[in-house]
């Protein structure tokens, strides 16, 4: 399947972008292009150049855009739909799981459900003087 993306160039700390058209198992770092459809640059938003009678053409033959660039173009105005949300999704996070205890729990009563044991009385001793 055929992807539009962006495909990063420009040095450390100065993002550069050039939009490409490409295999979708191809990385973005590979090199392997089949077309550059433009140019975008992420510090100098003016300068930008993206060849859209070129990026309709690839559209129509079945090509798909990635998700961050899809949002670039509406909001060029280049085509027409909405946002996509390119954030991951969270996950919830796992409660730590309670190790099984090995031995039986015990059974603890409650003050009020003691039976009462029949103690025999014991004999009372009296200290001699």
């Amino acid at each position: 399947m055929l992807m539009i993306r962006l495909q990063r160039t420009g040095r450390k700390h100065i993002p550069s972008f050039r939009v490409v058209l490409t295999d979708k198992r191809n990385s973005t770092k590979s090199g392997k292009t089949l077309e550059t459809l433009g140019f975008y640059n992420a510090e100098n938003d003016k300068e930008r150049s993206i060849d859209s009678e070129r990026l309709k053409y690839w559209l129509s033959k079945g090509a798909q855009l990635s998700g961050t660039l899809h949002n670039y173009l509406i909001e060029q105005k280049i085509i027409t739909g909405k946002k996509i949300n390119v954030l991951p999704k969270k996950r919830p996070i796992k409660a730590e799981e309670k190790p099984a205890p090995t031995e039986a729990p015990v059974k603890e009563e409650k003050p009020e459900e003691k039976k009462e044991e029949a103690v025999a009385p014991a004999e009372i001793v009296t200290p001699a003087t």
